[in-house]
């Protein structure tokens, strides 16, 4: 019998496991002790909280960073093979979305391995979900250019779209960057322009506002080193 490869979410923050997961993940880690992670510690960490009794030297930890090699990477999923499964962990939210774990999901489809995604917390969904603008069309665009004049260019070509379409458009900035963000929106934007603002969210500090960017103007939220989703439609 051939390995599954199971893509494992975990929390967007300091949260307790299964306030915002099913009861299946931690039936999942408990099987499972080889896996594909984007840091050792931190997943540790949070196999440990959700799975206390497992133990941790009979874990098999590959790292797929930015460091990691390709030629590498192309046999982590050769365990299949002999029946182990593989669980893909994502280092917050789930795995293969803005995560490099979408290369390791391509590789087990062209290895005709059965992939398993979980349930899991999506800063980028549940975001949308409480925007209020289109769900029925919205697209994820990852983040902006850094340079001034590029990312000029790129909030208004998203805001042209949006209106040409009506679809909503969702985009992530660093987080140390998050209040220049918020004044490029402002600067740039038609007033008319509503844009949603989803901060920390699962933890207690969540930060969720829909309004025009009018509105906006007269508002500052605190988004400093927050993880945050910008939803923007016209």
């Amino acid at each position: 019998m051939i390995g599954k490869l199971y893509l494992i979410p975990t929390t967007l923050g300091d949260t307790e496991p299964l306030e915002v997961m099913p009861l299946s993940i931690k039936k999942v880690i408990e099987q499972i002790d080889y896996y594909i992670v984007e840091n050792e510690k931190s997943a540790r960490r949070f196999i440990k909280s959700i799975a206390p009794k497992k133990s941790q030297p009979a874990l098999t930890l590959k790292l797929l960073d930015k460091y990691a090699v390709e030629e590498e990477t192309q046999r982590y999923l050769d365990v299949c093979a002999q029946g182990i499964n593989v669980g893909l962990l994502s280092e917050a939210g789930v795995p293969a979305i803005a995560d490099p774990g979408a290369s390791i999901v391509k590789l087990a489809h062209q290895q005709n391995i059965q992939v398993v995604p979980l349930v899991g917390p999506s800063s980028i969904l549940m975001a949308m979900m409480a925007s209020g603008m289109n769900g029925q069309n919205f697209a994820f665009n990852g983040y902006l250019p850094i340079d001034k004049g590029d990312r000029k260019r790129a909030i208004k070509d998203l805001e042209r779209i949006s209106m040409d379409k009506g679809q909503s458009q969702i985009f992530i900035e660093t987080p140390y960057r998050n209040d220049k963000m918020l004044a490029d929106l402002k600067a740039i934007l038609s007033p008319q322009t509503n844009l949603c603002i989803a901060a920390d969210i699962t933890l207690p500090s969540e930060y969720i506002k829909s309004m025009s960017v009018q509105d906006w103007k007269h508002q500052q939220p605190d988004l400093h080193k927050k993880p945050a989703i910008f939803i923007i439609q016209k």
